[in-house]
C-alpha cells in the first residue's frame, strides 16, 4: 500500500484529492489536514510515501514545508497558482498540478510518482517463491512460472506455466508477498512483467495470452517494461 497525505487548508480542495485517492486500489489515505505543523509532526512518527501538497497556505507555505523536513516523501504541489512551478522543482518535486484538478491530470501525477514507489525492493523480493495453501495444502511457486494472477470474486487465479491454482486471498495483500516484477495492471489483474512479450494499447501478451490494461496503470506498466528491457 502507498500511505498517502494530503496538506492543503482549502477544504473543498482537500476533498476533491480525497475522492480521488479513493478510486486507488493501492492508496491509503493516513492524513489530510488544513495544518502544515501538524503534517509535519505525523511524519516525524509515521510513514508517509506520497504528499499531496498545497503552496499557499496562512502558517506555512509549501515550499517552507519542503525546507523544512530532511527527508520529505514524494511530493505532487497543487496550487491555484503556476508561478511556482520552477521552484518547486528544486526540490524533488514529482509533479505540479493546477486547480481545479481534473481527475485525469491527477492519474498523469500519481502514475509518475508510483513508478518510483513501486518499484522499489519489496522487503521479500529475496525469495524466488510464492507460498500459497491450495486445497488445505502448503504449495510453493516459483515466481518464473507465474504468468498473472487474475481476481475472481473472494478468490484468486494463479496461472502458471504447468497449471491454475484456486487461492482465497486478495489482490491487495498478495501484492505484497511478491517480487517487484510484478505489477497491477488492471484492477483485477497482476501480471509478471518478465514474461510479457509484447503490449499494446490495452492489453499484455504473454505468448498468446491476452492480460487486460487498463488506463489507470498504463503509464507505470509502460516504464516498468523499458526498465527490465535495459536491465
Amino acid at each position: 500500500m502507498i500511505k498517502i497525505g494530503i496538506v492543503d487548508d482549502e477544504i473543498l480542495a482537500r476533498k476533491v484529492i480525497e475522492e480521488y485517492c479513493s478510486k486507488i486500489d493501492n492508496f491509503q489515505l493516513v492524513l489530510s489536514t488544513g495544518n502544515p505543523l501538524e503534517f509535519i509532526n505525523f511524519t516525524q512518527q509515521n510513514e508517509v510515501d506520497l504528499v499531496f501538497l498545497d503552496i499557499e497556505m496562512p502558517e506555512l507555505t509549501g515550499m517552507e514545508i519542503l525546507r523544512s523536513m530532511i527527508k520529505p516523501p514524494k511530493v505532487i504541489l497543487t496550487t491555484a497558482y503556476s508561478e511556482y512551478a520552477l521552484e518547486s522543482y528544486n526540490y524533488g518535486v514529482v509533479d505540479y498540478l493546477l486547480k481545479p484538478v481534473k481527475f485525469e491530470r491527477f492519474l498523469k501525477a500519481i502514475n509518475k510518482v508510483s513508478v518510483s514507489i513501486i518499484t522499489q525492493p519489496k522487503k521479500n523480493s529475496g525469495s524466488e517463491e510464492l507460498q500459497i495453501k491450495h486445497d488445505g495444502m502448503p504449495v510453493n511457486i516459483s515466481f518464473k512460472s507465474i504468468l498473472y494472477i487474475q481476481s475472481f470474486g473472494n478468490y484468486l487465479k494463479i496461472f502458471t506455466d504447468s497449471r491454475m491454482y484456486l487461492i482465497s486471498e486478495t489482490l491487495i495483500n498478495i501484492t505484497t508477498l511478491l517480487s517487484e516484477n510484478f505489477q497491477r495492471t488492471h484492477k483485477s489483474y497482476i501480471t509478471n512483467l518478465d514474461r510479457v512479450t509484447k503490449a499494446t494499447r490495452t492489453h499484455l501478451l504473454i505468448e498468446n495470452i491476452k492480460v487486460p490494461m487498463s488506463a489507470m496503470y498504463k503509464i507505470i506498466v509502460v516504464e516498468k517494461l523499458e526498465v527490465l528491457a535495459k536491465l
